[in-house]
């Protein structure tokens, strides 16, 4: 099979779960556990993709500046700064880690 077969059938499959959740009764949804299930998977979910994207490249992992300022936003958090400061420490982390040579 090419590429684009696949790529087909993961859009298949990506809507028709979209649509099963048509068929999910609401008063399933509207209870406090389903409420803090979702809540739960959406914090991982945001996690994982943030410590991928910051160690990965391509095949391989990469420790570089990206690390650093996961670090730096994670102590700003940590410290409970909004979240434009928190972005802001991370930019600022990540330009000093640069220009201190660690690519």
């Amino acid at each position: 099979m090419s590429m684009w077969w696949w790529i087909l059938i993961a859009c298949g499959l990506a809507y028709l779960t979209k649509l099963s959740g048509y068929f999910v009764p609401a008063k399933l949804l509207r209870s406090p556990r389903m409420m803090r299930v979702a809540g739960t998977m959406t914090i991982g979910l945001l996690a994982s993709l943030t410590v991928v994207n910051a160690v990965a490249s391509g095949q391989a992992l990469a420790f570089d500046a990206r690390l650093g300022a996961l670090a730096a936003g994670a102590v700003a958090l940590w410290l409970r700064a909004p979240f434009l400061v928190v972005v802001i420490v991370g930019a600022a982390a990540a330009a000093c880690l640069r220009l201190l040579g660690w690519h």
